[in-house]
């Protein structure tokens, strides 16, 4: 049964984009939801981060999810760091809907070799100068304003890193979608900066915090992640069974097989593990900014998501290869094990911290 609680978003077509999904929510208040006081700058609350993130999964494409996606969990927050008129003015606007955000830290170097950026941000007596390039960017099409990643001083220290808030239509500033069908509606593209100048009060936070802050905020849009691939993997699996129960196959359905049986109870036994581990970790990445739990959350929901979507598409056959069909859809949630940081990646971040996962599991009931 429809809640009407998203009745904005059941007026919109299943083939809504992101941006239109985005405006919607904002403009019937639901976008607030997803913060503790419904307010960015307090924090995500995981259980209104997971209802908005499930509602719009069950309603719109995964291009369009992932538009949501990165500017409730890490675009917002972000933003809410700003203190400036520019900050305030933009966060109010993305509230209601009026503003999309673009989170710009990909750039032309790999994604996950952020110290190695190379878009540059001159900071003068009076004023900003940005110039370079961000790659592979949800909502670069239709963004009103971009929240980039820059270095402001050569080398790979940490401290050599701000935020900026450019907006979209500043002089300087191009974009060009992305070569891909697949994520379109995401508004996914690319984005230069030839000399974009700024008011100094356009830095989002302090000079010097890009990376602490991007570390922070990052840790929530896993969070998302993990939250989504539940409500994904759930949408598929209900599809899958009733497409086994219906499908006609000797004197029953594929259903009564045992093979197929036992190959969807495990993506069921998956889905419930993943749920678990969100469940029991939320906190920690919310309220805690706790890495090594958000690094957990991306490994597993990569993993997860796999496992499912590919096991369903196989129990599919040849009817997965219709046009939106679920191998379309598999395709698209590769994206789990890529955006965000890619699985070798995140699973990098726990063989570090073996040594204290490993103790925790002495300790029932704990995990750092």
């Amino acid at each position: 049964m429809p809640d009407p609680g998203y009745a904005p978003l059941d007026a919109l077509p299943r083939t809504a984009s992101g941006a239109q999904v985005w405006a919607a929510l904002g403009g019937a208040g639901l976008t607030a939801g997803a913060y503790r006081d419904r307010q960015p700058g307090t924090g995500i609350d995981p259980a209104g981060l997971a209802d908005l993130l499930t509602a719009v999964d069950a309603r719109f494409s995964v291009a369009a999810t992932l538009s949501v996606s990165v500017q409730l969990a890490t675009a917002l927050p972000l933003l809410a760091t700003g203190g400036a008129p520019a900050a305030r003015q933009a966060l109010a606007g993305a509230l209601t809907g009026r503003a999309t955000l673009a989170l710009a830290a990909t750039d032309v170097t790999a994604g996950t070799d952020l110290t190695a950026l190379r878009t540059e941000l001159r900071i003068e007596d009076d004023a900003l100068d940005v110039t370079g390039e961000k790659n592979w960017i949800a909502n670069t099409t239709t963004a009103t304003h971009f929240l980039v990643l820059a270095r402001h001083r050569p080398g790979r220290h940490f401290t050599h890193f701000t935020w900026v808030l450019v907006p979209a239509d500043a002089p300087g500033v191009t974009v060009r979608p992305a070569d891909s069908t697949l994520f379109a509606d995401s508004g996914a593209g690319h984005v230069t900066f030839d000399g974009v100048r700024l008011g100094r009060d356009h830095v989002l936070g302090r000079v010097g915090l890009g990376l602490p802050l991007f570390a922070r905020h990052i840790g929530t849009e896993r969070l998302a992640g993990a939250q989504w691939g539940v409500a994904l993997c759930r949408r598929v699996l209900a599809d899958t069974h009733r497409h086994l129960t219906g499908r006609p196959h000797g004197d029953g359905t594929l259903w009564d097989l045992d093979p197929v049986r036992q190959r969807f109870a495990t993506c069921l036994l998956r889905v419930r593990e993943l749920h678990a581990l969100s469940s029991e970790l939320a906190d920690q990445v919310a309220l805690r900014h706790d890495a090594t739990a958000a690094a957990t959350l991306k490994a597993a929901a990569g993993a997860t998501v796999h496992h499912v979507l590919g096991d369903c598409a196989q129990l599919w056959g040849a009817a997965g290869f219709t046009t939106g069909g679920i191998q379309e859809l598999r395709a698209q949630a590769a994206l789990f094990g890529i955006g965000g940081g890619a699985d070798e990646v995140v699973l990098g971040t726990l063989a570090d911290a073996a040594g204290d996962l490993l103790a925790a599991l002495e300790r029932p009931g704990t995990l750092p």
